[in-house]
């Protein structure tokens, strides 16, 4: 079975976050999929965290060292399709794109972003829920 992440779902896994445990359950035997841009979104929520004083630079390496564990497959979306996911349901480009790929592929897709989740659904792609 094919299962669409987002960053979200994988930075709680990066940094231990409460969900963490749940979502290694959940993903346990299943072929994850992701769109290209969660490599740079990863590095923009690390950043973050850092800016936050929730992450220091010294410890990058170890989730970067992570992060490339996980088995994911990174696929291109179809940037129109992601487009019209945008502006029907009034997301950023790489809140759509995760959608997109989940359409694309034809399976659903998990994420801890509640108004993702809902976009998801109302783009008619089943979500995981994690909660």
């Amino acid at each position: 079975m094919n299962l669409v992440v987002d960053t979200s779902v994988l930075v709680a896994v990066l940094v231990s976050e409460p969900e963490r445990e749940k979502i290694i359950k959940l993903t346990s035997g299943v072929d994850l999929l992701a769109p290209g841009s969660v490599h740079w979104e990863i590095g923009n929520v690390l950043a973050a965290m850092m800016k936050r004083k929730r992450l220091e630079l010294e410890q990058v390496p170890a989730v970067m060292k992570a992060y490339e564990q996980i088995p994911i497959r990174f696929r291109e979306v179809d940037m129109q399709s992601a487009m019209g996911i945008a502006s029907d349901q009034n997301l950023y480009a790489y809140d759509a794109y995760t959608i997109a790929c989940a359409r694309e592929h034809r399976c659903a897709m998990m994420t801890l972003d509640r108004g993702l989740s809902q976009a998801a659904k109302r783009a008619h792609v089943s979500v995981v829920e994690v909660q």
